[in-house]
């Protein structure tokens, strides 16, 4: 019987560092698998010089771990009681730019058994201080495993710590590429990248390709929705072995000015682009919506910011006079943004259903399996919010606009103006899913 070991996804730790890392960064892990493995190179930024141990949680949960742990550094071997340790990391004590290197095995993490782990680990440093690590731990839990976080004790993950979750199946794999988060429905394998990266077939096959542009932000100070990112489909692609550039576009920066953030484009090998959702108008100045995938929704007086042919909606218009009713809603994939009315801001435009098959399968989407909603006018303090879009569109809570939801281009919501603080939400993420028959 053949082993197959299959990279599940990926996490790169940016400039600013991270307080902790989930695998995987978006969605669930697949339950396809029989065992996972976990191989990461880290170092945090804990100043003491002390190695910095890593906790883990499974499924959020930080509750009935047990385990033992056994180290030494050549010179003396010590052991001990632990609970949830998951390795050891290089911190402000270890040579400059060095990262331990850490490999954990969990056996049987779909089943209602307890789940027990295996965790070695190696400081790495150009000195005689460095430790290796060996430890078991326990999660005395029944659930299937959907999620794995890692969180230093005492620092944060520094800049290019790396993080890689395999899954690894008795079976002979039915993938045909590498790349992404894979997940399998029975007919298709869909490959989903909720962040950039790049897809390698190892064969030559046929695809579909789902590309979602990040969404704009809502205006500030009870200004227009967002627009949804634009949402492109492309069915019967052929490709060959080689690697094709995934670019997944980010949404929009909320915004306390003038200022009218669009979107990020996604982009699909040389194949297709979606362009980047208009931002919402905001109150004063800029009255106008942008345009977009879906455009962003105006302001009194302003124009309605329009849609990128087949890959959007229009945004709404505002209504009253400036700086005195609510904007419009941004416009989504299936409908465009509604229009203000006295004191209220505009619906955010509905997106689609029509990919849930995708949403259902790599566990995304919003709102029972829609994509590309855009986000709500800003409302005036009286009167209850507009309603957001189907499909990851932002609302509003009191002063402000909620964001768009990640990974799913859905335009942010704008707020009311009650405060000039008040900030438009920002744009949703988008989002890249290649499918193809198994």
């Amino acid at each position: 019987m053949s082993t197959n070991m299959e990279l599940i996804t990926s996490v790169t730790v940016g400039s600013g560092g991270a307080a902790s890392v989930t695998l995987p960064a978006t969605g669930t892990i697949p339950q396809t698998y029989t065992d996972l493995k976990i191989v990461y190179s880290g170092r945090t930024s804990r100043a003491d010089g002390e190695a910095d141990s890593v906790n883990v949680s499974f499924n959020g949960s930080t509750s009935n771990f047990s385990g033992k742990i056994l180290y030494g550094s050549g010179s003396s071997v010590s052991s001990g009681n632990t609970t949830r340790w998951f390795g050891s990391e290089n911190s402000g004590g270890s040579t400059s730019n060095t990262f331990a290197s850490v490999e954990a095995y969990i056996p049987n993490y779909t089943s209602s058994n307890y789940k027990s782990v295996s965790v070695d680990a190696v400081t790495e440093n150009n000195a005689t201080g460095a430790y290796a690590y060996l430890g078991a731990i326990l999660w005395s839990n029944t659930s299937a495993i959907t999620s794995i976080t890692l969180t230093p004790e005492s620092g944060n993950f520094v800049a290019y710590s790396t993080f890689y979750l395999y899954g690894i199946s008795n079976v002979t794999s039915t993938t045909k590429a590498t790349g992404g988060i894979v997940s399998s429905d029975g007919t298709y394998n869909y490959h989903m990248f909720p962040f950039s990266g790049t897809f390698t077939p190892t064969t030559a096959i046929s695809a579909d390709v789902l590309c979602i542009a990040g969404g704009g932000a809502g205006g500030y100070s009870r200004g227009g929705g967002g627009g949804a990112g634009g949402l492109v489909y492309l069915t019967s692609q052929s490709l060959t072995a080689q690697g094709y550039t995934v670019t997944v576009g980010g949404g929009g920066a909320a915004t306390t000015t003038d200022v009218k953030n669009n979107g990020s484009n996604s982009q699909f090998g040389s194949l297709t682009a979606a362009v980047g959702g208009g931002g919402g108008a905001s109150m004063t100045s800029s009255a106008n919506g942008n345009n977009g995938g879906s455009g962003g929704g105006a302001t009194s007086g302003g124009s309605v910011g329009t849609a990128t042919s087949g890959q959007g909606s229009n945004g709404g218009s505002g209504s009253g006079t400036a700086d005195s009713y609510g904007g419009g809603g941004g416009g989504g994939f299936s409908a465009a943004g509604g229009a203000g009315s006295g004191t209220k801001g505009g619906n955010g435009g509905d997106g689609t259903n029509t990919y849930s098959s995708w949403a259902n399968a790599t566990q995304t989407g919003a709102d029972n399996g829609y994509y590309a909603g855009g986000g709500v006018g800003g409302t005036n303090n009286v009167v209850a919010p507009a309603t957001a879009g189907l499909g990851g569109g932002g609302s509003q809570i009191a002063d402000f606009g909620v964001a768009g939801k990640a990974n799913t281009g859905g335009g942010g919501g704008s707020g009311m103006n009650s405060t000039r603080a008040a900030y438009g939400g920002a744009g949703g993420s988008g989002l890249v899913i290649i499918r193809y028959a198994i």
